[in-house]
């Protein structure tokens, strides 16, 4: 495994890290494996060294948390593991339970924390942009929250460049704890955060952690034009149906393969090598539901792409509407 540093922070990381969404309870999504189902695979990433697990408070309504915690407290020491998880989305419609306010951030990492058996969160995320709270309340309430010792760094997920760029600039002006990572949705087949975000991140020294680097799976190669493929998410997931399956798309697919076949890897493999070797990406976040899945991943960090192995993976690419993502 390989280790890098989380942006500008003193933060190492794996350059894999585990999402815990596909670890819960199935009556939330019909692929996320329960928790017996989910250990085997938080092992093994453990023994790979992957030292890097990201989940939401809003995964599985609560468990992935839960199950994410019990398994990093039988299988790890608290201290060589990073915990990560965000806030943001609600569970109901009753007032202030979701979004960015003070209130709803105070009180939704006294959940998080309680839920993951510790007593501070390495990473703690906000998980999209609140269009309806001051910013600046949220930023205050974050900072708070590193002084007060139950979060240890602070990140962002999928927004507007001009929202994060804004973020840093109140962080600095107010002496706030800054951002140290932005999770946005990045990958071959969804490249318009190279426009601006991606550039904003390294030009601030942001490490950059894509979720769905791998287009929820779109990119392995098993998907069919008809909307159909090989594994229960592939039928079920609409949001990624909503997010690919265009005829271009299906072209990067069909490049990725290409590629793949002369180098004797699998497609996963090379798109996420794609990914690990863009400019500020850290570590891409990778679900894992078959053991394979983990294997690819770090097989990744060993594979190197050439100049025309990127220009012909590349070249299909269309531009994509703006896609933030609910996941």
């Amino acid at each position: 495994m390989q280790y890098q540093r989380l942006g500008q922070s003193g933060l190492q990381v794996s350059r894999i890290c585990l999402g815990m969404m596909s670890y819960g309870t199935p009556k939330w999504r019909d692929w996320v494996l329960d928790e017996d189902a989910s250990r085997p695979f938080i092992q093994r990433a453990i023994e790979m060294g992957i030292n890097f697990f990201d989940t939401a408070n809003m995964y599985s309504a609560g468990v992935s948390e839960e199950v994410t915690g019990r398994a990093l407290k039988d299988m790890a020491k608290r201290d060589e593991v990073v915990i990560a998880t965000k806030v943001y989305f609600p569970y109901n419609d009753v007032p202030n339970q979701g979004g960015l306010s003070r209130k709803h951030i105070m009180a939704a990492v006294e959940d998080s924390l309680r839920r993951l058996g510790t007593d501070y969160i390495d990473l703690y995320q906000i998980h999209r942009y609140d269009f309806n709270t001051p910013l600046e309340e949220t930023l205050e309430a974050l900072h708070d929250l590193v002084k007060a010792g139950k979060v240890r760094y602070i990140g962002a997920s999928s927004m507007f460049a001009y929202q994060f760029t804004k973020s840093l600039y109140l962080a600095d002006l107010h002496n706030w704890t800054r951002f140290v990572s932005m999770q946005n949705h990045y990958n071959l087949v969804y490249r318009e955060e190279e426009r601006e975000m991606n550039r904003v991140c390294v030009e601030e020294g942001i490490g950059i952690i894509p979720w769905s680097p791998l287009a929820r799976g779109f990119l392995a190669g098993n998907r069919t034009r008809d909307k159909g493929g090989e594994t229960k998410r592939s039928k079920s997931d609409q949001y990624a149906h909503d997010l690919y399956y265009e005829d271009a798309d299906f072209d990067v697919v069909d490049a990725v393969v290409k590629v793949a076949e002369a180098k004797s890897v699998r497609p996963a493999q090379v798109a996420l090598a794609w990914l690990l070797q863009r400019p500020g990406v850290v570590a891409p976040i990778i679900g894992a539901t078959k053991m394979p899945h983990l294997e690819d991943a770090l097989a990744a960090l060993d594979i190197h792409l050439n100049e025309e192995d990127v220009a012909a993976m590349e070249a299909p690419y269309v531009t994509h509407e703006f896609a933030m993502g609910a996941r």
